[in-house]
């Protein structure tokens, strides 16, 4: 399986000081299917969840973007 990054993913991840190793970690242990998905986790050390949007096109998975998720969440 082959992981990149999407311009808007590189910026997001970036802007919200998300370790690019824990995308990888959570795509990783994440079993998926062809097509767009999504990955809602809370992370130990971050007050929200992390959601991480990737899209599954054969070998490839290309991952959208990835923010702390505010909507729905319980604080």
């Amino acid at each position: 399986m082959f992981i990149k990054f999407s311009r808007h993913a590189k910026r997001r991840i970036k802007l919200y000081k998300i370790p690019e190793a824990l995308i990888l970690t959570l795509l990783k242990k994440t079993t998926y299917s062809f097509g767009q998905q999504e990955i809602i986790e809370y992370v130990p050390g971050y007050h929200l969840p992390i959601k991480v949007v990737f899209d599954v096109i054969g070998e490839t998975i290309t991952v959208i973007t990835a923010y702390p998720f505010k909507k729905g969440s319980q604080q």
